[in-house]
């Protein structure tokens, strides 16, 4: 027995976390968009496997590329001049830097002193050095870039991104060879918060990135990875393909709600069966957890989208799936809403259940 458990916090490690196969969606984003050169953010909601996934690519790409793999969380102090961004920046590149057996000389191009008047043009020169010299494509991975989406220094940054991406298409600059990243927001789409509170459009530099078209879901096959590596260890006499397929059909394969009903079947003694997942599907219903808990901040904040479920949930009203409706994108990038036949329709039968309950008081789960 391997010891591995399932996992609902945090990066899902392989050698710890029973996980399912998603090789193919890396081989693809590593053929469709790292190796085409492309920019591009990977948008979904939260707790769908973000995080790990870059953690799974950086494990892919490190034997062939230099990956600057950095994150945002917890660096607010980055965003208070662009002095502080730059130097952030920095220390965050040479942290990262580290690990990759560079040349002394690249790293120290990492600690000496940032120019104080123009710190992003030296920020961007220190970028086409790095690139330009070392003797493996660099490529930058950005992790929840939500943390400074919504900030005017963030955006001064990724617009020297854009003019050295440019730049670099023509020949006249060196810079990296992809760039990556992850959040539940569309950079492209943000809107600006202003100190009165109120917010306005704007027109992101982000707008060379590759439209990202790799579903980030648990189909019913790869669910069947993760419960055959499960079986193989406790054999418990399920029927994979049939429990994968249930499985599926109650999550829509969001991440996060089939990593918590795995978990609960296999540290109760409900049986992995269909009786038994109606248990385990009870039990997560009635419990609290981070994403049900955003799900009810979100209903309770923003009226309109909180009208928008009632009428398509509690009155069957039938809404066009439209993402230009600001209250329709939200849906979809909470991960709330899909598509059915050209109308919204909640994502999946959990969420149906546990918001519909919410909303009435009345339980549809059985």
């Amino acid at each position: 027995m391997s010891g591995k458990i399932f996992n609902v916090t945090g990066l899902c490690i392989p050698d710890k976390h029973y996980m399912v196969d998603t090789s193919e969606k890396l081989d693809r984003i590593i053929t469709e968009y790292i190796e085409q050169n492309a920019y591009f953010t990977i948008n979904c909601a939260r707790q769908y496997g973000k995080s790990t996934t870059l953690e799974l690519l950086y494990n892919r790409l490190k034997k062939k590329y230099v990956v600057l793999d950095i994150s945002f969380e917890a660096s607010d102090d980055c965003f208070t001049s662009i002095y502080a961004l730059a130097l952030g920046f920095m220390s965050k590149v040479y942290e990262a830097l580290l690990p990759n057996s560079v040349p002394q000389e690249l790293l120290d191009l990492w600690k000496k002193p940032i120019s104080e008047t123009l710190p992003l043009d030296d920020l961007g020169k220190r970028i086409t050095s790095l690139c330009k010299v070392s003797s493996r494509e660099i490529i930058l991975m950005v992790d929840e870039v939500d943390r400074a989406a919504d900030n005017q220094l963030f955006l001064m940054f990724l617009g020297l991104l854009r003019k050295k991406y440019l730049r670099r298409s023509t020949g006249r600059d060196y810079t990296f060879k992809s760039v990556i990243l992850s959040g539940v927001h569309d950079i492209k789409n943000l809107k600006m918060k202003l100190s009165t509170g109120e917010s306005y459009g704007y027109n992101s530099p982000w707008n060379i990135a590759a439209a990202f078209n790799v579903d980030m879901s648990f189909s019913a096959t790869e669910i069947m990875t993760m419960l055959a590596e499960y079986e193989e260890d406790h054999q418990t006499g399920m029927d994979i393909i049939s429990m994968a397929k249930a499985l599926f059909d109650y999550t829509g394969g969001y991440p996060f709600l089939v990593s918590c009903l795995c978990k609960i079947l296999s540290e109760e003694a409900y049986g992995w069966n269909a009786a038994g997942l109606q248990e385990a599907i009870k039990q997560l219903l009635h419990s609290t957890n981070t994403l049900f808990d955003d799900i009810i901040k979100n209903l309770e904040n923003i009226p309109d989208f909180r009208v928008l479920i009632e009428r398509i949930l509690v009155q069957g009203v039938e809404v066009s799936y439209i993402l230009s409706n600001p209250e329709v994108n939200r849906g979809v990038m909470y991960g709330i809403f899909g598509n059915k036949d050209g109308n919204v329709r909640i994502a999946n039968k959990i969420f149906e259940s546990y918001i519909y309950e919410y909303l009435t008081g009345v339980s549809i789960s059985g």
